[in-house]
């Protein structure tokens, strides 16, 4: 594990054992913020995060962690029907909500229902805005935000080139990439560098060359923009991710 200030980089052996590592972090950040009060966390979709949301909903962790005092958001959302193997919604409820108690009104999911990308956008923006209580120029303090990057450094919705990773004001925007097959909507960077933690996970081979530019802070990468003003990151990444 290397150090920094306010970033540390965990690699493990295998994609099976950063699930294992990262799990037991989630499940201790969670609970700690849920012992103040309530929890907000921000999932990811991808495949990376499956593996570890089953050992979160499996003993023991799940055991540790108190479901009816977290409120879970995604910090992205294809546009697509819940029930769509593409959603990311439907891979955490299939991996870990539907197996846990957590209540349905502590779900938040993205209503890709709600018209346009546009429209989506602007209607999970007021649900930040009214869960959080925020005033105009406020941004939300989640307690964790859930991070995976892919091959061409994208992370959340955040691709490079595209607008929305320059976006400053808004807190959700929508995100159309056209090598994408569906249109999306995203947090932008504001909300994800306002979070108290952030955990990456990071996975595969293909992904080396983004990573060691992201770590770098190569500004051409979006995921590597990520960085916390005042929150933890953690960086939890294969052997393969690092080029090994």
């Amino acid at each position: 594990m290397t150090e920094h200030p306010t970033r540390s980089v965990i690699v493990a052996a295998d994609a099976e054992a950063l699930s294992r590592q990262a799990a037991p972090y989630i499940a201790q950040t969670l609970a700690a913020a849920a012992a103040r009060g309530t929890c907000a966390v921000a999932l990811s979709g991808g495949s990376t995060p499956r593996r570890t949301h089953e050992l979160l909903a499996a003993p023991p962790l799940c055991d540790t962690v108190p479901w009816d005092r977290l409120h879970v958001f995604w910090g992205d959302e294809r546009c697509v029907p819940p029930d769509d193997p593409d959603s990311n919604y439907y891979m955490a409820y299939e991996t870990l909500l539907s197996r846990v108690p957590i209540p349905a009104r502590n779900v938040h999911r993205v209503p890709t229902e709600a018209g346009p990308p546009v429209a989506v956008a602007a209607h999970y923006e007021r649900e930040l805005r009214g869960h959080f209580g925020l005033e105009v120029e406020d941004l939300p303090i989640f307690d964790l935000i859930l991070l995976g990057m892919g091959p061409d450094g994208h992370t959340a919705s955040l691709f490079p080139g595209g607008a929305a990773v320059d976006e400053t004001r808004r807190l959700v925007v929508p995100s159309e990439i056209d090598y994408m097959p569906h249109p999306r909507v995203t947090f932008t960077l504001p909300v994800l560098n306002a979070a108290r933690a952030v955990a990456f996970l990071v996975a595969g081979r293909d992904k080396a060359p983004a990573l060691a530019r992201a770590l770098a802070g190569d500004p051409g990468v979006p995921a590597g923009r990520v960085q916390p003003t005042a929150g933890e990151l953690r960086w939890y990444v294969d052997r393969a991710a690092t080029g090994q």
